[in-house]
């Protein structure tokens, strides 16, 4: 098996657009690649179709009637990965120590093929063995019964359905804790503490149908053209309607630039392209609170805002326009790294716009201010009445594909955010009701050696999150690592100091054949949209479980029987888990499986959306940012601000391949994105390879090194490099207040050459 990066990478600056034929060549490149390529094309087409299957990959919304090809180029990635005809089976365990394979890249490691067996690690020999399904339940069981509950963490990444994530958060809660972090706690959580205060509700307030008619797009921190490509076709038909399209974001993205669509014969033949910002701005990392601070300045000096919106809708205006008032533009700039020029044009469209949708990302999120960042961005949609109308609203666009799905029923470690009265009245328990921990609180727990135990539903932890080397050396020093998986990672290879298991699932787009017939799971969308999705793919291995009966099967294990709870009877009929759901969220869920038969899916309904606000003072709140700098550290001589990037070629932890064609980048991951004038005065080249260390005061030394100094239009002061290869740096400490998301999108670090 071959590396897909070398000695020699290549840095050519990469003149073409979003989309069109590199797209179609990036897709001609990994369909091949995975040795199933009738099977791969086949299942292309039903892909995020009604009668079909959710993309394994992004979040982003599913229009009905779907285009005729309703797949992006990563959504086409992540399909032919998962179906791979690559195996990893037995044999192959038998060839490889862990240890060995620890050498190997992220790439190598997933590019090997579907699990096949369920394995269980042999300290003797530094492999992973054979052991059958029962024995694994039986054993897991043992040792969760021996261990104190609050000691055990049941992590969920955001790729599990509707159903499988409510038979989870139901586990752990009858075993008898909340310790429920999911890849929310690593993005989006910033959104969900944000927008809850602000307007009532923890997520977004817009419909795919308001981009009809909205006349501006404010977009902050979020590389469509990586992480959500189908969004292309709304921002390319808003542009084309003579709307605005703002931009806010650190780098150049191509996305967001210009887009040829690859389904339109038109423009694929005539090269045509559709430019996407109207106005580009490339604010400072950390610098957005500054942006939208000079953006109200502007909207108050010149009387653009909805007055009887205000009067009526909001609490606690006065305070907020006061702090505009008194904020001087020549803060602002400093903060923004923009002109005040730039900052007014950029107001002056939005002022002028009778409807607006925000749509942001994790550069918003992911700062030690990402609360402050979103609650500002709500604070401009509310000055001029854009949230509650058609063609307006909060637009916070998530990652994996039912991340979102997964909070909707029950994966949070709040017991505020948790149906705890209706699990107590259902199924005869007392849930916990002490919080859980999160993402951060759990790696605290691992290095501190509080976490005995981790069981992951998919995802790979320990590589996604911060203060990587501590993690890994607590997590070897665990009583229990249970792994489930379709794909080898990082993850899987740090054994614990008790019992390890890996055990291999069923991927979305599989057959999922049970007791009553071929099955079906959910999923929620961005939009709060919730889709059915069915697989019809062989199963890469006749070993594999699905997610739920792999669920019920630990349940059992070691939790005592209860008459409420039928596991074999979910696992057989999965529309009984529908059921439940709908039992223990009838708000959103009434009527469950009768609704799944809408075309497009349906919509589980938001408060926000018809102006009813779920807040304290019953009104949405304007509150107050105490700075405009939302990185938590003030500048240094020698300190940069780093973002950590995706590439074109990635997913996540998952990496595709080694060619970031939209920034020139091929043939290596181990780059760091300078400007020139940055490049000169650290008395670099372009080039040179250095090593980042994290410029904390913490007497930890982090240090990631042999980074290629690559000449890019970033802004002064602020650095780029990929993750999850940077998030070495980042401290456990360094994240967001109230929220705790990992601020990776400005860490402070030096350059040591």
């Amino acid at each position: 098996m071959t590396e897909q990066h070398d000695d020699r990478p290549d840095f050519t600056p990469y003149d073409g657009p979003s989309g069109g034929w590199g797209s179609v060549r990036s897709l001609a490149d990994i369909i091949p690649r995975e040795k199933n390529v009738a099977q791969t094309t086949a299942e292309l087409l039903r892909q995020n179709k009604h009668d079909g299957f959710a993309c394994v990959s992004c979040a982003w919304s599913k229009p009905y009637p779907p285009h005729p090809a309703e797949f992006c180029e990563n959504g086409a990635k992540a399909t032919a990965w998962e179906i791979t005809s690559q195996r990893v089976t037995p044999d192959f365990f038998r060839q490889h120590t862990l240890t060995e394979l620890r050498g190997w890249s992220d790439y190598r490691l997933e590019e090997a093929g579907r699990l096949t067996h369920p394995m269980k690690y042999d300290a003797t020999s530094d492999k992973y063995v054979v052991a059958p399904w029962e024995e694994a339940f039986k054993a897991i069981g043992a040792r969760l019964k021996a261990l104190p509950p609050k000691s055990v963490v049941f992590y969920a990444s955001g790729r599990a359905s509707l159903e499988t994530s409510f038979m989870w958060q139901l586990m752990a809660r009858l075993y008898g804790n909340q310790n429920l972090p999911d890849s929310s706690n690593m993005c989006h959580e910033s959104t969900s503490v944000g927008l809850k205060t602000s307007i009532g509700v923890p997520v977004g307030t817009t419909k795919l149908e308001d981009f009809d008619t909205t006349d501006c797009i404010l977009h902050f921190g979020q590389n469509v053209a990586t992480n959500s490509p189908r969004m292309l076709h709304q921002l390319r038909d808003v542009h084309k309607r003579g709307a605005d399209i703002i931009v806010f974001n650190p780098l150049k993205e191509r996305g967001l630039e210009r887009f040829t669509d690859p389904q339109n014969p038109i423009e694929m033949a005539t090269g045509k392209e559709t430019p996407i910002a109207t106005q580009y701005h490339q604010v400072k990392a950390g610098g957005d609170i500054a942006v939208m601070m000079g953006i109200a300045k502007w909207l108050l000096a010149n009387d653009a805002i909805d007055h009887d919106f205000i009067a009526e809708h909001t609490h606690d205006f006065a305070p907020f326009a006061a702090k505009v008032q008194a904020t001087g533009w020549d803060e602002i700039e400093r903060e923004s790294g923009l002109t005040r020029a730039a900052i007014e044009r950029a107001a002056a469209a939005y002022g002028r716009a009778k409807t607006a949708m925000a749509i942001y990302g994790m550069g918003l999120t992911q700062h030690v201010k990402g609360v402050d960042n979103v609650r500002m961005l709500v604070n401009l949609m509310l000055m001029r009445g854009n949230i509650g109308k058609p063609g307006a609203g909060l637009c916070p666009v998530r990652g994996h594909s039912n991340v979102q799905g997964q909070r909707t029923v029950g994966i949070t470690e709040k017991t505020e955010l948790a149906p705890v009265e209706k699990l107590k009245e259902r199924y005869g328990f007392s849930p916990p009701n002490e919080k859980g921990l999160d993402t951060v609180e759990a790696c605290r727990g691992i290095i501190d050696g509080t976490v005995k135990a981790f069981l992951s539903l998919g995802g790979n932890f320990a590589r996604a999150v911060p203060e990587t080397e501590l993690v890994e050396d607590g997590w070897a020093r665990m009583d229990l690592s249970v792994q489930i998986a379709t794909k080898l990672n990082r993850s899987h290879l740090i054994p614990a100091a008790g019992d390890t298991w890996l055990l291999p699932c069923l991927g979305r787009i599989e057959r999922d054949l049970q007791a009553t017939g071929p099955q079906r799971v959910t999923v929620e969308d961005s939009t709060s949209v919730i889709h059915p999705s069915l697989g019809k793919v062989e199963p890469a291995s006749p070993h594999l479980l699905s997610e739920p009966a792999i669920v019920a099967g630990i349940a059992q294990s070691f939790l005592p029987p209860n008459p409420a709870i039928d596991w074999d009877a979910w696992v057989g009929d999965y529309s009984l888990i529908r059921d439940e759901i709908a039992a223990v969220f009838p708000h959103f869920f009434a009527r469950f499986n009768e609704r799944l038969q809408e075309k497009g899916g349906f919509w589980k309904g938001n408060k926000a959306s018809g102006r009813e606000w779920d807040t304290e003072s019953g009104k949405a709140e304007f509150l107050v940012p105490d700075t405009l700098n939302a990185t938590g550290f003030t500048e240094a001589e020698g300190r940069f601000r780093l973002l950590t990037l995706r590439s074109n070629d990635q997913f996540n932890t998952t990496i595709y391949g080694y060619s970031d064609r939209f920034r020139g980048i091929n043939g290596t991951r181990q780059v760091v994105l300078m400007n020139r004038a940055d490049i000169a005065r650290a008395g670099l080249t372009a080039g040179q390879k250095v090593t980042l260390a994290t410029d904390a005061e913490d007497n930890h030394d982090r240090r990631v090194g042999d980074l290629i100094v690559v000449e890019y239009d970033v802004p002064d002061g602020c650095i780029a490099a990929y993750y999850p290869e940077c998030n070495p740096l980042i401290p456990l400490s360094h994240h967001a207040e109230e929220s705790h998301v990992p601020a990776a999108k400005s860490v402070p670090v030096k350059i040591v050459i």
